[in-house]
């Protein structure tokens, strides 16, 4: 039997990750979104299973002593991890299998799973990240101020990266990300 194809997208938040991904789907029904497990607090909205795996601080612990999780890092206050179990047997069951990780977890990867292929998504500037990140209306200025320099952090790794989008503008940005989709399967 064929072997899956894992890939590995990353961007800064308010890039426009979730919007390509839904696009995605629409395209490449059998794709496998890979649900990362948080100790964070569910938002208004998301669903447990869904968006995230919620659980408490002392069960993610218990899953890294025994290590349960493919990557797994801390972001802020909170971690956040991706579920080794999950992601093998989906590429044993031949699926493209399709990571939504920070720059920290798709390096952590990588380095076990050399042929993941990486997705880097980049807003056109910061400054249209910042008005991304206000227009949306889900983050205090503090926590957008905070955002903004995690994204300055994480675009210094972009050249770890197999492939490179730009969204400036979605229909353009997508084609491109669909195309790339497109010759991995």
């Amino acid at each position: 039997m064929k072997q899956g194809h894992l890939v590995i997208l990353s961007g800064p938040s308010g890039v426009g990750k979730g919007t390509l991904i839904k696009c995605l789907h629409r395209d490449f029904p059998t794709l496998f979104l890979s649900i990362s497990v948080t100790t964070r607090p569910m938002r208004t909205g998301e669903v447990d299973g869904v968006d995230y795996i919620f659980l408490d601080g002392p069960h993610f612990q218990k899953l890294i002593e025994e290590d349960a999780f493919l990557e797994w890092c801390q972001v802020h206050e909170h971690f956040y991890g991706t579920l080794k179990k999950t992601v093998q047997e989906k590429l044993d069951a031949s699926k493209l299998v399709l990571l939504e990780i920070d720059v920290q977890g798709a390096l952590k990867v990588k380095a076990k799973m050399p042929k993941a292929k990486t997705i880097f998504i980049v807003p056109p500037d910061i400054e249209e990240l910042k008005n991304r990140l206000e227009y949306r209306g889900t983050d205090s200025p503090e926590v957008i101020k905070k955002r903004l320099e995690v994204a300055k952090e994480e675009l210094n790794y972009v050249s770890e990266y197999d492939f490179v989008v730009i969204n400036d503008s979605l229909d353009k940005s997508y084609e491109k990300l669909k195309h790339y989709f497109e010759k991995l399967i």
